[in-house]
């Protein structure tokens, strides 16, 4: 399926690859030590970019203490190995971020060696906005087969990540899923196109049942002023940025000597937000 280029794409991709890149260096938390220091050591080996919406994207100071999963997942990694390079934007989908050619921007400088992360799923749900929406079975596959062939062209490994869910119990305190058929059309398309596959959908499914329907409050934006339930906050960015490193381990997407602290406390006064770009 060929992208259709949006009005104004060659401005988008300039300010793109100024906001995105640069922000991925300064932002990422995984290059310093506990007492702040950068940690010494040779260039990152490799860089793991994400492509994703909201619930990945990193946030600024206006948006606090909202915190996307992306802003937490280099303390999961040893940056002297595998640096992040967070492309991840509010509100868009499978579609929107490959007509806007932010794909594009990435494809410009992913490489042999790097991997492309791919989550999409809660604005291709939006069926009524045809810029976004993407039907599972069909237009959705085939614009995510676009990230999986553009990463291989460029000799990096892609990798499919199903949408984290979303904070949603019933009377009974069952956590429900709420993406409907984007997993498994997902899930389809990684197993027939030989695709490492991070199952967020089902893991994050079952934190929240194990969390219950009180305590995940204290892992999604909720404030004195709004209710989220699609959103994180700090323990509920890392929280979820724990398990896909810990998937990216198990998927063997990453070696043993790539991540760290898995199993370790991590505190919410590591997550910052630096000014909007």
């Amino acid at each position: 399926m060929t992208a259709r280029p949006a009005h104004g794409v060659g401005r988008r991709r300039a300010v793109a690859a100024l906001a995105s890149l640069p922000l991925a260096v300064a932002a990422d938390p995984a290059a310093f030590s506990h007492s702040g220091r950068v940690t010494p050591g040779a260039a990152p080996a490799s860089t793991l970019y994400i492509a994703g919406d909201s619930t990945a994207a990193q946030k600024y100071t206006d948006a606090a203490p909202e915190t996307g999963w992306g802003m937490a997942l280099p303390f999961f990694l040893h940056n002297h190995r595998q640096r992040v390079a967070n492309h991840a934007v509010n509100g868009r989908s499978s579609k929107s971020f490959v007509d806007e050619g932010r794909l594009a921007v990435i494809l410009e400088t992913i490489g042999p060696g790097d991997r492309l992360l791919i989550q999409f799923a809660h604005n291709d749900e939006k069926s009524g906005d045809p810029t976004r929406y993407t039907e599972p079975w069909s237009t959705y596959q085939e614009y995510l087969k676009q990230y999986v062939d553009g990463a291989r062209s460029r000799g990096a490994r892609p990798v499919l990540a199903t949408a984290v869910e979303r904070r949603k119990f019933d009377a009974d305190g069952t956590a429900l899923p709420t993406h409907g058929d984007y997993p498994a059309a997902m899930r389809a398309l990684a197993e027939a196109e030989g695709v490492p596959l991070l199952d967020v959908q089902a893991l994050s499914l079952a934190l929240w049942q194990k969390l219950g329907v009180e305590e995940t409050k204290a892992y999604f934006n909720w404030t004195a002023t709004e209710q989220d339930n699609t959103h994180f906050n700090p323990p509920g960015a890392i929280a979820v940025a724990r398990l896909v490193a810990a998937e990216l381990l198990h998927r063997t997407v990453l070696a043993p000597r790539d991540v760290r602290r898995l199993d370790a406390p991590i505190p919410d006064s590591w997550i910052t937000w630096p000014e909007g770009p």
